[in-house]
């Protein structure tokens, strides 16, 4: 008696990740093919999707600075108004 270690349902899953992966490879080897003949176009077409990119960070990284510095600003200022007039008084207490 033989026993089987997998199902029905395991022989499907690997056959729609082997179409899957297929499928992808197909496609990535049309994209080089059209990379191949047409490599000025995906040039110009990679520089403006670096250049979208890198604008869309370089704004990030600004708004960040400015939130930053607001909430430096107001923090410094919440301190030195919570700090006025504050004396800080130590007691010891020495047992002789």
């Amino acid at each position: 008696m033989s026993f089987r270690f997998y199902s029905n349902m395991m022989s499907q899953a690997s056959r729609a990740l082997a179409a899957g992966t297929f499928i992808i490879g197909m496609i990535l080897i049309g994209f080089g093919f059209l990379i191949y003949l047409l490599p000025r176009f995906f040039a110009t077409l990679a520089a403006i999707v670096f250049f979208i990119i890198g604008a869309g960070s370089c704004i990030t990284a600004v708004k960040i600075f400015l939130v930053q510095r607001r909430l430096d600003k107001m923090n410094s200022d919440a301190a030195e108004s919570y700090r006025q007039n504050v004396r800080v008084r130590i007691e010891q207490n020495h047992e002789d």
